[in-house]
């Protein structure tokens, strides 16, 4: 019931999730009917959207969606809306997010990042994961394990983002809270409006018919 009607390879699924079928902005358009579309009060929904606009300035990459939905969850907020809150963290908006993430943890830390950022997280992240990987194969073999990149990663990059996520985390959440709760409300209301106008015209249909006879 669920599957799609047409299977997709591994690439194009890579390929859409840098740009999807129709484009970003088609993409926050189906986000943002469905965002309106949820059940729950406007702030229920709006909280689920906090909780979904500061996860992702936070470096935990691969679970967002499940920081998310406790964050969500916590603040008694709507987790499908933490959910789908979480797609302005994409490929086009990532590194924005980074730079100031990280920028704003060194500054909190009373540290500086060592060269340019782009080039200071890959250089970084590759050696980490060379380091990992050689950990994972020491298990096996005569080999030591190493943990001195890891530990520089950690360090230069992951705790200075997760510390300097909070500030504009807090602040983007904070906003689309604040923005989220009239749309969404004013939303609602013309929907009941327009299903209690749809409900008395069938009502007055129905009571014409008899007459007619």
């Amino acid at each position: 019931m669920f599957k799609r009607r047409d299977s997709r390879s591994i690439l194009r699924v890579v390929a859409e999730a840098f740009w999807p079928r129709g484009g970003w902005l088609r993409a926050f358009h189906y986000v943002k009917h469905r965002m309106r579309r949820l059940p729950g009060s406007p702030e229920q929904i709006a909280r689920g959207v906090f909780a979904g606009a500061f996860t992702v300035f936070t470096p935990f990459f691969g679970m967002h969606f499940v920081v998310a939905a406790i964050l969500a969850k916590s603040m008694r907020g709507s987790i499908l809306a933490a959910l789908l809150a979480t797609f302005i963290g994409n490929p086009l908006t990532y590194i924005p997010i980074a730079y100031i993430s990280l920028q704003t943890g060194h500054w909190m830390l009373g540290t500086r990042m060592r060269g340019d950022l782009d080039e200071s997280i890959f250089r970084l992240f590759s050696a980490a994961v060379g380091d990992l990987w050689h950990n994972v194969v020491a298990i096996f073999t005569p080999a030591r394990a190493n943990w001195t990149e890891l530990a520089l990663f950690y360090d230069s990059v992951f705790f200075p983002w997760m510390v300097g996520a909070i500030l504009p985390g807090l602040v983007c959440g904070a906003i689309s809270y604040y923005l989220s709760v009239p749309v969404i409300r004013a939303y609602q209301k013309g929907r009941s409006a327009r299903l209690r106008k749809k409900m008395e015209k069938l009502r007055a249909q129905a009571g014409a018919a008899p007459a007619k006879r």
